[in-house]
């Protein structure tokens, strides 16, 4: 008899079949690895999909590119109420404005500059939680009065709302000048 309780204790069957509290060892590992694939595709989920794909952003025909219809976006030349923001004025030169814009940008966190030409600025800003990506735009249209003008668009990547993220980012940087 106890030759035969040892037979069951070694058998890898009778031990992925025992009962403990009602649960096998068969469904604890399914449990398990169930939650690991739960929590892996949802982490995969939020590192790739909180970055979303880079738009096609640019100036065109002496503008930056529209707003969606979503909230999560503002534009110094939009023309709806919900995502127009006006644009920065620098009492200086183009040269002037743009090197102080960069200087702002360098020392906000999590902003990254893609592109610093002489009459355009891009970059991206990424969220400190989930890391969403902003697009950052700075246009600096020819002079046409005595200060210069800085045309803004911030919208995030993906999303609907953005509870107002892109609004107060541009208003501190606007307080910066």
């Amino acid at each position: 008899m106890l030759l035969l309780q040892f037979l069951h204790l070694t058998n890898p069957y009778f031990l992925l079949t025992a009962g403990f509290g009602g649960y096998t060892v068969e469904k604890m590992i399914g449990r398990a690895m169930k939650k690991k694939f739960i929590v892996g595709t949802v982490s995969l989920i939020l590192l790739t999909g909180c970055t979303g794909s880079m738009p096609d952003l640019g100036i065109n025909n002496g503008e930056l590119t529209p707003c969606p219809k979503t909230p999560n976006c503002v534009n110094s030349q939009a023309i709806s109420e919900k995502n127009y923001i006006r644009p920065i004025r620098y009492a200086g030169t183009q040269q002037e404005a743009r090197a102080r814009l960069l200087q702002i940008l360098e020392s906000e966190k999590r902003t990254k500059i893609l592109t610093a030409k002489k009459n355009y600025i891009r970059a991206e800003f990424k969220s400190a939680l989930f890391r969403f990506v902003d697009d950052v735009e700075f246009y600096f249209p020819k002079k046409q009065t005595g200060e210069v003008i800085i045309h803004i668009r911030s919208a995030s990547r993906i999303g609907y709302s953005d509870l107002g993220a892109n609004r107060k980012r541009i208003e501190r940087i606007r307080s910066k000048f």
